[in-house]
């Protein structure tokens, strides 16, 4: 499962990126490091197919404004941690 949330996470980042950015070519230098990006937060427990999307999204747009891997990282981790305390203060439903 691991392999395969990480796969899915990059493959919808960087299809949205190339269809926003025509022009980049499917073996760009971005996608190996959207993929070590992405590992790395698998690695450190992250496992939300959802927030893993959002991080991949985020970090492509962050390394095209910002020119810098750790830069983009540092930013793209903070969407995620965004995105996990506005989750953490929506109340839960019952059913």
């Amino acid at each position: 499962m691991t392999s395969q949330t990480i796969e899915g996470a990059c493959a919808f980042a960087w299809r949205n990126y190339l269809l926003l950015n025509s022009g980049i070519s499917e073996n760009d230098n971005r996608r190996s490091a959207l993929y070590r990006y992405v590992t790395d937060l698998r690695d450190m427990g992250e496992d939300n197919f959802d927030l893993l999307q959002i991080a991949a999204v985020a970090y492509l747009k962050k390394l095209d404004e910002l020119h810098d891997d750790r830069c983009a990282r540092l930013a793209a981790d903070q969407v995620l941690a965004e995105c996990l305390e506005s989750r953490s203060a929506q109340p839960t439903r019952r059913s």
